[in-house]
């Protein structure tokens, strides 16, 4: 593990004192595992969006029949 100094506003300081007190941790761990999630949900989206761009393009209308119009795709009873 490698250390760090962090330096925060008093009113921020406290703020994190207290999260850390109520998940019976020290700010350090708490911080740690904090930062350790959002390390992980970013990896997952990077992972995700470079599997979705990695996709071949494909057809939306497959069958080769006109697409709807945008007047029928919008057209809600009621509303006119």
């Amino acid at each position: 593990m490698k250390n760090i100094t962090v330096t925060l506003p008093e009113e921020d300081a406290l703020w994190v004192r207290v999260r850390a007190a109520e998940n019976g941790r020290s700010v350090s761990r708490w911080l740690a595992d904090l930062l350790q999630a959002m390390r992980r949900h970013e990896d997952t989206y990077e992972v995700a969006m470079e599997e979705a761009l990695a996709m071949a393009p494909r057809r939306l209308n497959e069958s080769g029949s006109p697409y709807p119009s945008r007047e029928s795709l919008h057209d809600r009873a009621g509303l006119r």
